[in-house]
């Protein structure tokens, strides 16, 4: 069976349904493709930034987020060893809503990819992605059920959007990612638990060896504890407790070494297992010369230690809808869409740098100064001199504005 779109968007995050629900209002065919059954959990911070509330409206799922998600975050904390320090957030620079929230990604997940379909996306879910052939203008994906049985489908399309998450690569990229393993691979965790002492609007960032984290308070009062660590750092600790899983040892890493996250945990329940999955390496993956747009965490990746994980796949996602919404016919007709895709691409991932690229460093310079020792030792007197450098660290990392595009479409309608 073979059917044909205007676009397909493989990932259906909160990137690939944003950018699925836009191309779909601006008068797309559009075929969003998931792997995985929803709801569902995710490893991720969960943290939404107050910058991405205006969008979350404009895609139709804003009440819906204010009514589940839990309570404004207006403090952030840094742990490391036995010290913390406290600072405010700043403000975002969005009437009404100045303070972010925290929701769990099995609920704006599916918010989301509710709101695709009912912009007119075809889902696809779950569904496998086993290959993208031809070129723009003239894509072939060949497309299984997950599962046992089920017949493949081809769909053609003009164009591709790739939305995966940064563990999760296109068949092209599997065999290059397997062979760039290296030691300083970061392995991200998370889990969920219930009855912590975190107070609901602090946002506490982890600081220990090889590795940071952060906690959040979200929906239901479910708390969210996420991090990442390296993997020469896991293996060692693996190695000295035998027949653990890594999420226990990843647990008990923060225990001994965090004394807030041991005081937030001290009577605390998790629920369900630790969710683990990597290895994830932050940087830009644009210019892979493939001619497929990327959003999300497929064009770049910051560190998470900023929390910015949401906001870039939003945000992303409503900067290539801008650009290529109102320009559907010449981008999907096979006799023009090379050159003009060739050209759209290269305009999308200047803008896209210049607009994530600060967030990428910003993320790793701090990442960098959280997981070495003495990196973290000599900071750490100036940080507790200066609480307010915490509340500058927050404005560079990007979270109280978003990119001018995703503004100017949000205001329009989406």
């Amino acid at each position: 069976m073979s059917l044909r779109f205007d676009a397909v968007v493989v990932g259906a995050g909160p990137a690939g349904s944003a950018a699925a629900i836009l191309l779909a209002r601006a008068g797309w065919s559009v075929a969003l493709v998931e792997r995985q059954r929803f709801p569902r959990r995710k490893v991720c911070g969960e943290c939404i930034a107050a910058s991405n509330l205006p969008l979350l409206d404009a895609l139709g799922v804003g009440a819906e987020v204010e009514r589940l998600a839990g309570a404004e975050l207006r403090r952030v904390a840094l742990l490391h060893g036995s010290a913390t320090i406290v600072a405010a957030l700043p403000p975002a620079e969005t009437p009404g809503r100045r303070y972010g929230r925290a929701l769990g990604r099995e609920q704006l997940d599916t918010l989301l990819v509710a709101q695709a379909q009912a912009a007119g996306a075809t889902l696809f879910q779950p569904c496998a992605l086993q290959a993208i052939e031809g070129e723009p203008g003239r894509f072939r994906l060949r497309l299984k059920p997950a599962g046992e049985g089920g017949a493949e489908t081809v769909v053609e399309a003009g164009l591709v959007v790739a939305a995966h998450g940064s563990w999760e690569p296109l068949p092209s990229e599997r065999a290059v990612r397997r062979e760039q393993r290296r030691a300083s691979d970061l392995f991200a965790f998370k889990a969920n638990f219930r009855r912590t002492a975190i107070e609901p609007d602090l946002l506490p960032v982890l600081s220990f060896a090889g590795g940071y984290g952060g906690m959040v308070v979200a929906d239901d009062g479910i708390a969210t504890l996420a991090g990442c660590i390296r993997e020469d750092r896991l293996g060692r600790d693996r190695e000295a407790s035998p027949g653990e899983r890594a999420g226990d040892v990843f647990e008990a890493i923060l225990l001994r070494e965090c004394a807030g996250v041991a005081a937030a945990l001290r009577g605390a329940e998790r629920e369900g297992a630790w969710l683990a999955t990597g290895p994830i390496r932050p940087g830009v993956r644009l210019g892979q010369g493939d001619g497929i747009f990327r959003v999300g965490n497929a064009a770049g990746e910051a560190h998470p230690i900023v929390g910015e994980g949401i906001s870039m796949a939003l945000q992303s996602a409503f900067v290539l809808a801008a650009l290529l919404g109102p320009q559907r016919r010449p981008l999907v007709a096979p006799d023009s869409a090379v050159a003009v895709q060739a050209r759209l691409l290269r305009e999308y991932e200047a803008l896209w740098r210049q607009r994530f690229a600060q967030r990428l460093r910003v993320a790793a310079a701090f990442a960098h100064l959280a997981m070495r020792p003495w990196a973290a030792r000599a900071a750490w007197p100036v940080v507790r001199a200066w609480p307010g450098l915490l509340t500058r660290g927050a404005r560079w990392s990007g979270k109280t504005c978003a990119a001018p595009e995703a503004v100017r479409l949000a205001a329009s309608g989406g």
